[in-house]
């Protein structure tokens, strides 16, 4: 009886107290690629734009110059969010973008007066506002009913990107608990 349930509880298919579970009856659930990308470049958003830095406080006399433009990977993503390629269906749909050029232009730049923030403490939010214009051609290949492909050899999109971060400051008046 103890070999049985030894051989029973070995690799996926255990009864054991951490009760590891692949799916129903303990049978593994295929996943589409499509689900496991999505997961993977909502992961990639997250870990690198999603995040306000907080810096040090700003020199005293000086502008504060905000933080470095837009990567070329980050404006991609936000034009893919904007106009998706992604998801076309090979040999009956797809689309291509080709040739892309990417002009990024600072329109704003500006520090908001210093304020307490929880989990942070006093602290200035400096503003970045960037206008990302994306040149480039664009390929549509349809294979059904009747095959033929598009060229838009003059495509432009314009992507609005926002830089945040925190600069410290010293100390902020402090907070009043009002009177209830």
């Amino acid at each position: 009886m103890i070999a049985i349930m030894a051989i029973g509880s070995t690799g996926c298919y255990g009864i054991g107290a951490s009760n590891m579970n692949l799916g129903f009856l303990g049978y593994p659930i295929p996943v589409s690629p499509y689900f496991q990308h999505k997961q993977e470049e909502k992961f990639w958003k997250k870990e690198r734009y999603d995040r306000v830095p907080i810096l040090g406080p700003t020199t005293s006399g000086g502008t504060a110059v905000a933080l470095d433009p837009p990567s070329d990977d980050e404006v991609m993503h936000a034009l893919e969010s904007a106009r998706p390629v992604q998801g076309g269906i090979p040999l009956i749909w797809e689309t291509q973008r080709n040739n892309v050029r990417i002009i990024k232009e600072k329109i704003a730049d500006y520090v908001d007066p210093p304020r307490f923030y929880p989990l942070i403490g006093p602290a200035q939010l400096h503003h970045a506002h960037y206008k990302c214009s994306i040149y480039f051609d664009e390929k549509t290949i349809i294979g059904y009913p009747v095959p033929h492909t598009l060229h838009d050899r003059d495509a432009i999109e314009v992507v609005y990107i926002d830089h945040n971060h925190f600069h410290m400051v010293g100390d902020v008046e402090p907070y009043t608990t009002p009177n209830l």
